[in-house]
């Protein structure tokens, strides 16, 4: 199974910018889709992005859409978010997750399509 640690998080004012990373251990990472989703309180987790093994496709969630890319380094096995233009609605505990179906050729969309996830990296956008 493959471990996950993300870091990155912090707080940030709005229109800012910020890059969470999902460093993996385990498992053969570049036939691992990787995923982000969010949490905020009170709320259900939410989808965010997801990126293929070869990092040829990607999915990107339409509330995030034209603000938020995701991107890896297999050499370095991890996984990045590029969040810009960062509003309040987005502050929420961002989790990484690894998916190992379909030796990692297709992007997934559910949390159930994960099989590790990481332990979150809080992400504040206030003023």
């Amino acid at each position: 199974q493959v471990q996950l640690v993300e870091s990155g998080g912090g707080l940030v004012q709005p229109g800012g910018s910020l890059r969470v990373s999902c460093a993996a251990s385990g498992g053969t990472f570049r036939a691992t889709t990787m995923g982000w989703f969010r949490q905020a309180p009170g709320k259900e987790r939410e989808y965010v992005a997801s990126i293929t093994g070869s990092g040829r496709v990607t999915n990107i969630a339409d509330s995030v859409k034209g603000r938020f890319t995701i991107s890896r380094d297999n050499a370095q096995n991890t996984a990045y978010l590029q969040m810009n233009r960062l509003e309040i609605e987005d502050t929420a505990r961002y989790y990484c997750a690894a998916s190992q179906l379909f030796g990692g050729q297709l992007t997934q969309r559910t949390p159930e399509k994960y099989d590790s996830w990481g332990q979150g990296t809080q992400v504040t956008v206030s003023s």
